[in-house]
């Protein structure tokens, strides 16, 4: 069900969380640019733990309710130190694969007030590859016994599809809309220089989200700052179900801005396939 209010960010159900359709995601505050290595460090050296803390706040302001970060020591002490300044954006958490135990990071997360976690999309495609997905039940009954939504992210249209089927206990799935798997997680690894962020895959991804019965976080839909934004916008509200979201990275170096003009571009393509339902897709 969604929740329209008048000039603000509609809100959609995941799990017994309200949140926002537009969510900044966190792979610029990890240096995480899926351009080149020269990008992540550009990322890393700018995203000081007080200009973080700002975007955050800014987002507060804006309208956005929620945040995707990554459930490592730097990403938890960080939220630690957001929530006690006062802090209200509610935390979806990336699980963070170079912690050995996944069970003990999501305890830890816990600990630290993540509302969802998702297990990263690296991590859910590689246990498929493997032929290992039955491994996920046991994390994903970790976070919702620990009473935090569960969730799982993938490249790989299909895995998705897979875990429907296979009656995977999540109230959510992140949906990537390109099949980019260079890093696999590793997060100060290089960039892998055959990642390709084409249209078909974004096609295939687009289909996906209407045939997944629960609510979907669309991410990548900028492909990395690669698309149009007022576009990437519009494509994406217009395959999404009415009880999806987005989340998208914010790097406000390159465009002070950035989260106001995201809120207007997510409002603006919102606003305008209510008034032109043709131009949504259909199941």
């Amino acid at each position: 069900m969604v929740k329209q209010r008048t000039g603000l960010l509609p809100r959609v159900r995941i799990g017994n969380l309200e949140v926002t359709r537009l969510i900044v995601g966190g792979n610029p505050f990890s240096g995480i640019s899926h351009q080149t290595d020269t990008r992540d460090w550009e990322m890393r050296d700018y995203y000081t733990a007080a200009r973080i803390k700002a975007v955050w706040k800014e987002c507060e302001r804006r309208g956005i309710n929620a945040c995707i970060a990554r459930m490592d020591n730097h990403m938890m002490r960080l939220r630690r130190e957001y929530v006690n300044e006062g802090g209200k954006l509610l935390w979806i958490g990336q699980t963070a694969p170079e912690i050995a135990s996944i069970e003990n990071n999501i305890r830890a997360a816990k600990v630290f007030g993540a509302s969802a976690v998702f297990i990263q999309g690296g991590v859910v495609d590689r246990h498929f590859r493997e032929g290992k997905a039955e491994e996920l039940r046991k994390p994903l009954a970790l976070i919702r016994e620990l009473g935090m939504v569960p969730g799982i992210a993938s490249h790989d249209p299909d895995n998705h599809r897979r875990a429907r089927d296979m009656k995977l206990d999540v109230d959510f799935h992140a949906v990537c809309f390109y099949r980019v798997e260079g890093r696999k997680g590793v997060i100060y690894g290089p960039n892998d220089p055959d990642e390709r962020f084409v249209s078909e895959d974004r096609d295939k991804a687009a289909v996906l989200l209407r045939e997944l019965e629960r609510p979907c976080i669309a991410y990548k839909i900028l492909a990395a700052g690669r698309n149009d934004p007022a576009e990437a916008f519009r494509f994406a509200f217009a395959h999404a179900k009415p009880t999806d979201a987005v989340a998208v990275g914010m790097f406000v170096k390159d465009k002070k801005d950035m989260v106001a003009e995201d809120v207007r571009l997510a409002l603006e393509a919102m606003k305008s396939l209510s008034e032109n339902p043709s131009e949504c897709t259909r199941q």
